[in-house]
């Protein structure tokens, strides 16, 4: 049996940083969409041009740079427009490097595994933790030829980053190579153009604090009242004063709307943007503002309460509540969520499960719930897992980031603290020690419950296991203490069991019968009960 790894401490996750609500643009006049169409159009040409200037430069980028970028950009729009598409155009250039790294890690592993298994023979078996060769001659030779591939592909990728080179589209690669399978995706080529140039508008400002209502450029007021600063070849359709136009929608956000009404009344910085969404022909705009983190508490106060450990799976979250003592109280809970269809369904599907969730540990009185800290980054690569398709596929469709994420935004507003615990075994250990116990003839435990039991357990720094092995010698406890939820400051904890009178036996009630302080009389390994006196004791009149 290989080494175990080592299980990293659980820890209580952070929590949000900033807020995003968002509301739909009700009943805007044909000049309205117009304007807005026009707006986005012009804005959106200007940020293709500043980033492609943002990626010609490279690594050699510098603040002066910055400033020169945002000083051609103002005269063709303002100086407040300048600075929003320059930062967005940085933020969209990290990003693009983040993701460069990361596909360099995954061509590395991925040559890593084939180099592996084609120093093994041609059919040797894998292990649990490793694979074996590749199953014939001819897989051996398209491996090789793929390693091939994979080598030229980071040797690009190496070359690009040294050289701070990234490939950005704006609109997004996937619906750029839409166009050529407008069949596939059920698009007419009208259709799929309007659907590409939304994408690419721009319309969206960052707020400045001590600004009216937060925000100069998109201007909300408390009642609802939007305006926007045209830009200045745009000048010419403002209907307000100061070059502004004013929609005829009143917005209103329904979530988080006091503490939105808050911010603007006391001109504190908001960013808004507005956008198109092509499937539903509707208006959405969506504010966004930093907040303050909640301070984290400590783990031990946030367990006070007992915990309730999820185990997070492909279409269900397993969930069990934990008392103090880390046994599982009451009967396991799944909240199930769908993941297929578009993006704004698999969101929905998961703030609903979420909802759920966090709705039945307020009713259990729980101040915490464990998740695993899981990134499947290097777990779905081809390469890893070979055939098996749909299980790379399964790994690949959990939203393992963007449900801790949710979760730990969503538990801040009511008071439960998130506690990240290692992966580790949890599954494994779970079934082997909790499955089997925790079924009964009523109920049918999965091994996605008995994990929910082995993450709550190590989130409250218990061991998995639920009891060590009796003492190899004899009965007594001197081979060391029987039980692995006592702590170590319980009194008496290494000490023996204190003796009690009376047979070892549950039938006969301690200090009756007449062999009751006889040890001799009990079968026993080196005694012979067969040549004592045995007499029947008298029986009790009474119960």
């Amino acid at each position: 049996m290989g080494e175990l790894r080592s299980i990293a401490a659980p820890f209580v996750v952070s929590g949000p940083s900033g807020v995003a609500v968002r509301t739909r643009l009700k009943q805007l006049t044909p000049s309205d969409e117009k304007v807005l169409r026009l707006v986005g159009a012009h804005l959106g040409s200007l940020a293709s041009r500043d980033l492609k200037t943002r990626c010609r430069d490279g690594l050699e980028h510098s603040g002066e740079a910055w400033a020169v970028r945002k000083r051609e950009l103002t005269p063709a729009s303002s100086s407040r427009w300048a600075g929003s598409i320059t930062k967005a155009t940085h933020d969209q250039w990290a990003l693009a490097r983040r993701c460069q790294l990361a596909h360099l890690h995954n061509l590395e592993a991925g040559i890593r595994a084939i180099e592996a298994r084609l120093a093994l023979p041609v059919g040797q078996k894998g292990t649990k933790r490793a694979p074996g060769g590749y199953r014939s001659r001819r897989e051996w030779h398209a491996k090789s030829r793929r390693l091939r591939v994979l080598q030229d592909r980071l040797t690009a990728a190496r070359a690009d980053r040294e050289a701070g080179v990234v490939h950005v589209v704006r609109g997004g690669k996937r619906l750029a190579r839409t166009r050529h399978h407008l069949e596939a995706a059920q698009l007419t080529e009208s259709a799929w153009r309007g659907r590409w140039e939304a994408e690419r508008w721009f319309c969206q400002a960052d707020g400045e604090s001590g600004k009216r209502y937060g925000n100069e450029t998109i201007r909300v007021s408390p009642d609802g009242e939007v305006s926007i600063k045209l830009p200045t070849p745009l000048a010419y359709l403002a209907n307000a004063a100061h070059g502004r136009y004013v929609l005829a929608s009143r917005i209103m956000f329904a979530h988080r709307g006091q503490e939105w009404a808050d911010r603007v009344v006391a001109n504190r910085a908001i960013a808004y943007r507005i956008h198109l969404d092509t499937g539903r022909e509707r208006w959405y705009m969506t504010a966004s503002w930093q907040i303050s983190p909640t301070p984290s508490i400590p783990i031990e106060a946030a367990l006070a309460h007992g915990v309730i450990g999820v185990d997070t799976n492909a279409d269900h979250l397993a969930a069990w509540h934990l008392d103090t003592h880390g046994n599982p109280t009451g009967t396991p809970r799944r909240f199930s969520y769908d993941l297929t269809g578009t993006a704004e369904h698999r969101d929905a599907q998961v703030r609903h499960a979420l909802t759920r969730l966090l709705h039945w540990a307020q009713s259990c009185g729980v101040k915490a719930i464990a998740v695993e800290d899981l990134d499947f980054a290097a777990e779905k690569t081809r390469e890893k897992h070979g055939r098996r398709k749909r299980f790379r596929q399964l790994i690949s469709g959990m939203p393992t980031g963007k449900l801790r994420a949710r979760l730990a935004s969503m538990a801040d507003q009511t008071g439960i603290a998130i506690i990240a615990v290692d992966p580790a075994y949890t599954s494994k250990w779970g079934g082997q020690h909790w499955q089997k116990p925790l079924t009964s003839t009523t109920r049918k435990t999965t091994r996605h419950d008995a994990a929910a039991m082995a993450i709550g357990r190590r989130a409250q720094g218990y061991p998995i296991r639920r009891r060590t092995a009796p003492p190899p010698h004899d009965r007594s406890d001197r081979a060391g203490h029987r039980t692995v939820q006592a702590g170590p400051v319980v009194p008496g904890r290494e000490g023996t069991r204190p003796r009690i009178p009376g047979p070892r036996t549950r039938s006969v009630p301690p200090g009756r019968g007449a062999n009751a302080g006889n040890q001799n009389a009990q079968h026993r390994p080196g005694r012979s009960a067969e040549h004592e006196t045995w007499q029947q004791a008298s029986l009790p009149l009474s119960p």
